[in-house]
């Protein structure tokens, strides 16, 4: 038993290799023009990806090279038992480094709150709390749904024109360049961590997510909620002229 069902393993391989081969041109012209095509599509896939790279190569700092601003921009990243996750709070550890070194006066939280048992932004605010940062400096966008409705959010709704992002560096790119076409002049400061599962799995989701970016940065769509113009970034800058 055993044994044939070895032999119907090994018959799989040539039974997609005779589909694959009566599928295929029959002609060398027609293969050539399979292989452009192929090759054409496969330019087209990786376009966005290249795009990112080389538009925002010049824009990375690190938190001692990274230019003073007034507001860093923290991209929200799911939470543990209503607690940031471990990459969540790398990010906002180093906002608190930003913050701590003078290179932001104000810290712009943007994460889901789509559910009244999920609140990504609060939980934000609390763990910067903790560190020291007074609230007066930390402003909270409740619809940061993703990443194009947290950088156009903060350019529309709280004015943010100039800002240090912060996000794991396998996601600063598309953050720096959405934020950019979305209207703000930005840097980013990307979180290097472990390279672990979810590591791994968030450098292939970039691959996949720098083509809805691209689209997005071009067609620059309303975000899921837009709402009125709110003060609280300004606030948080007229604090720190105060102190």
């Amino acid at each position: 038993m055993r044994a044939a069902g070895t032999g119907r393993l090994r018959a799989l391989p040539r039974a997609a290799a005779r589909w694959v081969r009566r599928r295929l041109p029959a002609t060398r012209r027609g293969r050539r023009r399979a292989f452009q095509a192929v090759v054409l599509l496969s330019v087209a896939a990786l376009a966005p990806a290249g795009w990112l790279w080389l538009g925002t190569g010049d824009r990375l700092r690190s938190v001692a090279t990274a230019p003073a601003e007034p507001v860093a921009v923290v991209f929200g990243a799911g939470l543990l038992g209503g607690q940031p996750s471990e990459y969540l709070a790398q990010r906002l550890a180093t906002a608190v480094r930003l913050y701590r070194a003078g290179k932001v006066q104000a810290i712009l939280v943007t994460g889901d709150n789509s559910r009244t048992d999920y609140d990504e932004p609060t939980a934000m605010r609390d763990y910067l709390r903790r560190q020291g940062v007074p609230e007066v400096r930390i402003v909270l966008d409740y619809a940061g749904f993703d990443t194009w409705d947290s950088c156009t959010r903060a350019h529309r709704i709280f004015g943010v024109d100039r800002a240090v992002l912060v996000s794991q560096d396998f996601h600063i790119r598309r953050a720096v360049a959405l934020c950019r076409a979305a209207g703000i002049d930005s840097y980013g400061v990307g979180v290097p961590g472990p390279h672990d599962a979810t590591w791994y799995y968030g450098g292939i989701r970039e691959i996949a997510a720098a083509g809805k970016a691209a689209l997005e940065a071009v067609v620059r769509p309303d975000p899921r909620f837009l709402g009125p113009a709110e003060p609280g970034v300004a606030r948080a800058l007229a604090a720190a002229r105060s102190r």
